[in-house]
């Protein structure tokens, strides 16, 4: 699945695309050895490698494939494509009919040694039927416990009769621009690749949403990848492979990652309730115009938090909770990251005066 980037980005004929990808064409290897491919320059600043890092970390990452298919696919009595198949293409296509088929796949890692598996909701946040593929090649079907399309991120459950190998996300401050990563996933269906680079930058807004933080790398991540891990050099989760730009659909050095922060969190909030519930406050918010930083508020909505707290239009947001305010995506993500009826303190600029005010954030609506 491609998506157009920004209007920014529109003069590079770039595309933003999501990882997950089509079984169709796509090698499968299993069972497998995972197989590193080392950007030169990490390469050299790692001379005895990661051997050690990769044999910790890759038990613990999985393919997953979203099935389509079963019994009532016999009924239908028909191929696929109107177009008629051999006859040797035809015998094959009707002893498989019946069973699921894998339509698309990604990859995902476990956090629970009881079965939870964290991946992309882009990947099976919508599917029927899903099956995990652990990295021994046992298959073990799956279900979707919750999943948040506004981060992208959806959480797994299977039933293993053993405790699964598991990895953890990073805790504290997020990786600094250059420290050293590795991404493992299956890109293309090509089972428990391994691949290295850095942290490219922070917080880069790709337009997918508005709590949108992203950690850049150049480690090579490829359709196949989505929900895979990034890994720092002590074998935590810092970042939940997501996104590329590319003009091809493969990876040329710009990939994307949903910072540990960010995916901690609503991983949590996924597997408690099954859904994540967000603090709402009810404003349109524009470009700032002469100010440097802070939110504007172009509009309210009725009855919303932020009406009955008097929050009215031309009000410029400059502080939440005594953090600074920079843009309205950071007012965003300071709101989502407070639950429904919790309390916000405000510093708003009105005119020349400075407004101390508190809100009592309201339930975010759904989406659709």
């Amino acid at each position: 699945m491609r998506l157009k980037l920004p209007s920014r980005f529109s003069h590079r004929a770039l595309a933003l695309a999501l990882l997950a990808t089509t079984a169709i064409g796509a090698a499968e290897m299993l069972p497998y050895q995972a197989q590193a491919a080392l950007s030169p320059a990490v390469a050299a600043s790692h001379p005895q490698g990661f051997a050690d890092l990769v044999e910790q970390v890759s038990p613990a990452v999985v393919r997953i494939s979203v099935m389509e298919g079963g019994p009532e696919a016999v009924q239908d009595g028909a191929l696929p494509s109107k177009r008629q198949a051999p006859p040797r293409q035809r015998d094959q296509s009707q002893r498989e009919q019946g069973r699921p088929r894998a339509m698309g796949q990604g990859s995902g890692f476990v956090i629970d040694a009881s079965g939870y598996i964290v991946t992309n909701f882009h990947v099976a946040g919508q599917a029927t039927q899903i099956k995990v593929t652990l990295s021994d090649g046992t298959e073990l079907p799956a279900r979707l416990v919750g999943g948040d399309q506004r981060t992208d991120l959806a959480l797994l459950k299977v039933e293993s009769p053993k405790p699964l190998p598991t990895v953890n996300f990073a805790t504290g401050a997020e990786p600094r621009v250059g420290d050293v990563v590795i991404a493992v996933g299956n890109p293309f269906g090509l089972s428990a690749t391994v691949t290295s680079g850095i942290i490219s930058a922070h917080g880069r807004d790709l337009g997918a949403g508005p709590y949108d933080d992203f950690l850049q790398t150049d480690a090579a991540i490829n359709p196949g990848n989505s929900g895979g891990p990034l890994f720092d050099m002590a074998g935590n989760v810092v970042g939940v492979n997501t996104a590329i730009v590319s003009p091809t659909g493969g990876s040329v050095g710009i990939g994307f990652a949903i910072p540990a922060e960010l995916a901690s969190k609503v991983v949590a909030q996924l597997k408690d309730g099954g859904q994540v519930q967000r603090g709402w406050l009810g404003v349109e918010l524009g470009p700032n115009g002469e100010e440097r930083t802070g939110a504007k508020v172009v509009a309210v909505q009725r009855e919303s938090p932020a009406a009955r707290a008097g929050l009215r239009p031309g009000d410029v947001i400059v502080e939440a909770d005594g953090g600074q305010i920079a843009d309205g995506r950071s007012l965003a993500r300071q709101v989502a990251n407070h639950a429904p009826g919790s309390a916000l303190k405000l510093a708003v600029k009105r005119s020349a005066a400075t407004l101390d005010m508190q809100v009592t954030l309201g339930t975010l609506p759904t989406e659709g």
